[in-house]
């Protein structure tokens, strides 16, 4: 039925590191791990997560160490185990990898306009274009909703991975993803039907 919901997911975005400090780039899974800051965000995020009594029958992780660290301690407190989805690392950025918003702007010109205003293009051209990258996240996250009808599931990735799931589930354009924010260390939570999907909450950072 229309109404008839599939499966609610909550998604966390992995705790800050030293790069989303200085806001850079990055495609690189096993570096950098999460830093004093980005542990202390998780705490935070599973005490939220305890006294809103988030019910969760599965938990599920990208394979980057700083999604793996966070989801371990988020699946403490669950006492279960987690399942890692290889698909749900963040977007290839190419030579943009390790560079800051600034970095990109000094040496690349026009990229970052070409970047948002552009999503079909890869850019840079060693790098994933954002409609790809939109759409491999769209069938990684209708796999999982259909391999769990009925339940209430945590995915911790990142905050790429989460803005694109944004803009699947309320078919926003592809030019809309490096428009949204999400902030390290923060939950959202989008609830799938039979043919749509709603947006519960975003960003919802614990103080």
């Amino acid at each position: 039925m229309y109404f008839d919901r599939k499966c609610k997911i909550t998604f966390i975005c992995n705790g800050e590191t030293i790069f989303s400090e200085d806001g850079r780039f990055t495609d690189t899974e096993n570096y950098p791990p999460l830093s004093d800051a980005g542990q202390e965000e998780i705490e935070k995020i599973c005490n939220f997560l305890k006294v809103r009594g988030v019910k969760n029958d599965k938990i599920y992780t990208s394979p980057a160490l700083r999604s793996v660290q966070s989801a371990s301690m988020i699946a403490k407190l669950f006492k279960q185990d987690f399942e890692i989805i290889n698909d749900l690392h963040p977007r290839k950025c190419g030579d943009f990898n390790g560079l800051t918003f600034e970095q990109v702007d000094a040496k690349y010109p026009d990229a970052l306009d070409k970047l948002i205003n552009n999503p079909d293009i890869p850019t840079p051209d060693n790098a994933e274009s954002v409609s790809s990258f939109i759409n491999r996240v769209k069938f990684v996250i209708n796999d999982i909703v259909d391999a769990n009808i009925g339940n209430r599931i945590i995915i911790v990735t990142h905050r790429d991975v989460i803005k694109a799931s944004i803009c699947s589930a309320l078919n926003l354009p592809d030019s809309s993803m490096n428009r949204i924010y999400i902030k390290s260390g923060s939950a959202t939570q989008i609830s799938y039907f039979e043919r749509w999907a709603s947006l519960v909450y975003c960003d919802y950072t614990p103080i």
